[in-house]
């Protein structure tokens, strides 16, 4: 029976049925995004396809020892496809915030110049589309999708596949969380310095990871899972504005022919202040977390009777 006929994710099922049941999900939301990507009219559908094809990829790593997937199918190989689509994606919302939420703020000498920024930057995003859309019309993106709906028709497990999901989810739990509290970026000082942006950068991925997993899982206990899955994804969500604030820092120095603050001073003040918000936001969202108490109701998570 293949998973199409398989009914919602549930804890009554297997950790193999389970975990096809949220590929399937996955790869039938890729195939129906895809049209919309490519016609380029909305950014939405682009970002749903991302957020898709990271969910897909966080599933494949997590069951990774429940399922017997096809040789294409591997967290590397959709990485290099969500990396493909990143680009056009990170574009789109350097352009919208810069464009939608700050042009309008600045003096006319700044908006000048910043209109110049806007067309090298819609230049860049012509091109990076053009590799978005030779990932999509590959040979190698469309074989993997066709491996994946291939062994959706006729799944195979290994025997941690075979038994009860509701018995391996304390494992499933930290393969979502481990080395997540351990990383330096839990200990950073000032978000602005290039070595601790970095260090936030990697904390953001791994707490990514976390939301990810725990997101797969929330079907077994939603009152359990859900208020993680929100509070990794505000801090998710903080730690990117962060790293887009550093992205549009580094364009600025990229394509100015001088130095920014002297250009467009502004517009720096304002990136200066959206990076002490987010900051701040930060500091609340993850002080919970920072302490034993917090590491500890995560870590040992259980599900209700």
């Amino acid at each position: 029976m293949g998973a199409s006929g398989f009914p919602a994710p549930s804890r009554a099922q297997s950790t193999g049925v389970f975990a096809a049941v949220l590929l399937e999900q996955r790869v039938k939301r890729l195939v129906a995004l895809q049209l919309d990507v490519l016609a380029d009219r909305d950014p939405e559908p682009l970002h749903q396809m991302r957020v898709t094809c990271r969910q897909l990829r966080s599933t494949v790593e997590q069951f990774a020892d429940a399922l017997v997937l096809p040789e294409p199918v591997s967290p590397q190989r959709l990485a290099r496809i969500g990396s493909d689509l990143g680009l056009s994606r990170d574009l789109d919302v350097l352009r919208q915030r810069l464009e939608h939420h700050w042009q309008p703020l600045l003096p006319e000498g700044e908006q000048l110049a910043l209109r110049k920024l806007l067309k090298q930057l819609k230049r860049e995003r012509k091109l990076a589309f053009t590799v978005l859309t030779g990932t999509l019309k590959g040979r190698r993106y469309l074989k993997l999708l066709e491996r994946l709906q291939g062994w959706l028709r006729q799944p195979r497990f290994t025997p941690m596949g075979e038994e009860p999901i509701e018995a391996w989810c304390p494992e499933l739990q930290q393969v979502a969380l481990a080395g997540l509290f351990t990383l330096p970026g839990w200990w950073v000082g000032n978000p602005r310095d290039q070595p601790s942006a970095q260090k936030l950068h990697q904390l953001r991925r791994r707490i990514k990871r976390a939301r990810y997993g725990f997101h797969n899982l929330t079907a077994l206990d939603p009152q359990a899972f859900q208020p993680w899955v929100d509070q990794l994804k505000a801090m998710q969500t903080v730690l990117g504005d962060l790293q887009d604030l550093q992205v549009l820092v580094h364009t600025l120095e990229r394509l100015l022919e001088a130095a920014p603050d002297s250009v467009m001073p502004c517009l720096c003040s304002l990136i200066l202040e959206a990076q002490d918000q987010a900051w701040q936001r930060w500091l609340f969202l993850a002080a919970d977390l920072r302490t034993l108490e917090g590491r500890q109701g995560l870590l040992k998570l259980q599900l209700k009777a």
